[in-house]
């Protein structure tokens, strides 16, 4: 069984098109908090409200980054998620605390992306451009 680490863009529903992709699969998978609003409040919502908000996005961050962390050490394989619309500089940290675990990666994003991607491109095993190409790198590998 491999254990899959979903990390990156929160806007869209790409998880659950892999999740239900895989079915049938002996795979678990792993998620950030994708709430976009429980994510940013977590902080605040735990210890109060903070004089900044550096200081709530700061207190969330490290709440958040329990879950991510602990998730990407126990997986076999993060995939990451690069979307169109948002820059999403937690996703490249993801990419790169994963890779500096030696954790196998998979990345996902649109072409016009490459070059500005193109040091986490070179250290995944997979780089793709929608979800349902990650389907069938999982499908083949649990074969």
């Amino acid at each position: 069984m491999y254990t899959v680490y979903l990390a990156g863009e929160i806007h869209s529903n790409w998880r659950e098109e892999i999740i239900i992709g895989c079915k049938g699969c002996d795979i678990k998978f792993l998620t950030p908090e994708h709430d976009h609003q429980s994510s940013d409040d977590i902080g605040k919502n735990v210890v109060g409200e903070q004089d900044s908000s550096f200081y709530n996005d700061h207190v969330s961050a490290k709440i958040n980054s329990m879950r991510n962390h602990t998730y990407i050490k126990q997986s076999d394989i993060v995939v990451v998620r690069f979307g169109e619309k948002y820059k999403q500089f937690n996703a490249a940290f993801d990419a790169g605390y994963a890779n500096a675990l030696d954790k196998k990666l998979i990345v996902i994003h649109p072409q016009e992306f490459i070059h500005a991607l193109k040091e986490i491109d070179a250290a995944a095993s997979a780089v793709v451009n929608s979800p349902s190409q990650v389907v069938d790198i999982l499908k083949h590998l649990v074969r």
